[in-house]
């Protein structure tokens, strides 16, 4: 799925929005008018139009910044490598029933894709904690499991579910908290610091080099004609670090955009 694809669906969803708002206005006015027949009832049926008309106003924005894309991707080179390979990956967050968190190349090509993913058998009824990452061909790369609510634990396994390390998560005070990368043997791989308030995660290796970093607001301008919201967030990691040292990275997104936000 292209940016362009990304920006057509979110427009569909706010369509389908607007449609789902003029039911209940359907309802209130047919049902007022042939037995309440009261006048003031008909201002139980505001809030759904406000809200239709907000949502089709939304629907045709994304619309036209997904044909403007369109028109903006046929100029531009396509030169999609592996998301291992990438400098930096652009990150868009779908809030909906199956939330996703998708990740694209600065040229508008999707990267890959991390969502939750369910078991098989009996463990398919429980509650999943379990997040694959995928990459464009919708193969896993990854798998990333939650243990523990106070002390969040986050284990990393490839795509062959071999366990490659951990992340960890400790609160140490009102609105902070320590984060730190282990790998399999639990050797201290590094850790991560950032503001609580907006998003800047910084991430350093065991030697507190930086070795990559997750913002919002920083997005360069060439990069505009594709990604139009100027605060999509940027991950970037050393393009030296192995897959593995990737993977084990990228449990930040995990935490950042499905436990914390």
């Amino acid at each position: 799925m292209k940016i362009n694809e990304y920006y057509r669906d979110a427009a569909h969803m706010n369509l389908n929005g607007s449609i789902a708002a003029l039911i209940p206005t359907t309802i209130i006015i047919i049902g007022n008018f042939s037995v309440l027949k009261h006048r003031e009832i008909m201002l139980l049926a505001l809030p759904f139009m406000i809200y239709s008309l907000i949502s089709f106003q939304v629907y045709l924005f994304r619309m036209r910044q997904s044909i403007t894309i369109r028109r903006n991707m046929k100029a531009s080179k396509d030169i999609s490598t592996s998301i291992f390979k990438a400098r930096h990956l652009l990150v868009l967050y779908r809030n909906s029933q199956s939330s996703s968190l998708f990740l694209y190349f600065p040229n508008g090509h999707m990267a890959g894709q991390i969502k939750k993913v369910r078991g098989t058998g009996k463990i398919r009824f429980k509650l999943s904690r379990t997040y694959a990452l995928f990459n464009e061909d919708v193969q896993v790369l990854g798998y990333f499991k939650l243990k523990g609510r106070k002390a969040l634990k986050i284990d990393v396994f490839n795509r062959n579910q071999d366990f490659l390390g951990r992340f960890e998560k400790r609160n140490i005070g009102f609105r902070k908290a320590k984060k730190e990368i282990f790998d399999r043997t639990g050797r201290f791989l590094g850790e991560i610091e950032g503001s609580s308030v907006f998003m800047d995660e910084f991430i350093y290796d065991h030697g507190q080099h930086q070795v990559g970093r997750l913002r919002r607001g920083w997005m360069p301008m060439e990069w505009s004609p594709l990604f139009p919201e100027p605060n999509t967030p940027v991950l970037s990691l050393k393009e030296d670090l192995s897959e593995e040292d990737k993977l084990l990275r990228m449990s930040l997104l995990i935490n950042e955009y499905f436990i914390e936000r």
